[in-house]
């Protein structure tokens, strides 16, 4: 544990903000509110500061052939009831979705594949971050 981490509070629900670090590894939940996957970590925009996507961990067992799905932020809602994020889409229309290789999510760059992205989110409310 790192000294930052020794001295950071407990954050509660009422504040507006949370440390990446609390969203990673949040449960994601379809509309009918059964979990579908969980967040794996977030890609932020490193010149506008804004948070582009959740990278949704989905599938697979025990860490075997899971995919990696990058929902843009805009389609997730934090749910207090469930402690999670939901999004509007079922499971069967996630695993249509475009994904990720584990390979790519470090250094990943969606300059050529946010089109398709948002196109497919586009339906579900996804707004561009761009």
């Amino acid at each position: 544990m790192n000294h930052l981490e020794e001295e950071m509070p407990t954050i509660s629900v009422e504040h507006q903000l949370i440390p990446a670090k609390r969203v990673n590894g949040s449960a994601v939940y379809n509309q009918a509110h059964e979990k579908i996957g969980r967040i794996e970590d977030i890609a932020i925009d490193k010149r506008t500061g804004k948070v582009a996507y959740a990278i949704l961990s989905f599938g697979g067992f025990l860490g075997l052939g899971e995919k990696f799905h990058p929902l843009p932020w805009s389609v997730l809602t934090y749910s207090e009831r469930d402690d999670g994020y939901i999004v509007p889409i079922t499971e069967e229309l996630l695993a249509l979705a475009p994904k990720l290789d584990v390979s790519e999510l470090s250094g990943w760059d969606d300059t050529e594949s946010r089109d398709d992205f948002y196109t497919y989110y586009g339906a579900y409310g996804a707004k561009p971050y761009w």
